[in-house]
């Protein structure tokens, strides 16, 4: 079963239509129950971290979560601010995150660039099981971006105003600070890739 993630700070119904485009079935996602039979989960965001967080919190999801990914290994994909939330901490409202990865979420510097960064930029992945490396464009809306610590959780760069994380894989969780699911062909053949994953192999 494909969990979305369904939270207020979210943007899970628009996820959902992508992986029902590409012929998967999939529930959104608004309990605990909801997360603890899932072989996927998918966590989109739109808004703040801290938002994200408070939604996750009041829902009850966190520790479900965390059971879910850390312990049972199930296949995690995060998207925009579900991928920030990964890391420990966000200067966005000063926010303490779920800390799954080391490392921060800082702002971009806009003094030098137009902020936030809005609009198609390339992204070059390395391979993973969800694909070969590639380069392609991917949609981004964001004024933040992660700093991971580990240099090996990077799974993705792309430039805007110097090189930042776009993609981050650790194990069996996966994120994307672009828009996976609005990004085209590209977005969906990556959201194919995570979706047709089983125990982490294709």
């Amino acid at each position: 079963m494909i969990s979305i993630i369904d939270y207020k700070a979210g943007n899970a119904p628009s996820v959902l239509h992508a992986v029902n485009h590409l012929g998967y079935e999939a529930v959104l996602a608004r309990y605990p129950g909801d997360i603890s039979r899932a072989t996927h989960i998918i966590l989109p965001g739109v808004g703040s971290a801290k938002a994200t967080m408070e939604s996750l919190r009041e829902m009850g999801l966190i520790s479900e979560l965390e059971n879910a990914v850390l312990q049972k290994k199930i296949l995690f994909l995060g998207i925009c601010v579900g991928m920030q939330i990964l890391f420990e901490h966000s200067e966005e409202e000063n926010a303490d995150c779920l800390g799954w990865l080391k490392g921060q979420v800082v702002k971009f510097d806009a003094s030098k660039i137009r902020v936030p960064q809005m609009g198609w930029n390339n992204v070059n992945l390395t391979k993973t099981p969800v694909c070969e490396s590639l380069n392609e464009f991917f949609y981004f809306v964001n004024s933040y971006y992660a700093k991971p610590k580990n240099e090996s959780d990077i799974w993705g760069l792309a430039d805007y105003g110097g090189p930042f994380a776009a993609a981050v894989r650790k194990d069996n969780i996966y994120a994307t600070q672009f828009h996976i699911e609005k990004s085209g062909i590209a977005g969906l053949n990556l959201l194919n890739g995570f979706l047709s994953l089983k125990n982490g192999v294709r």
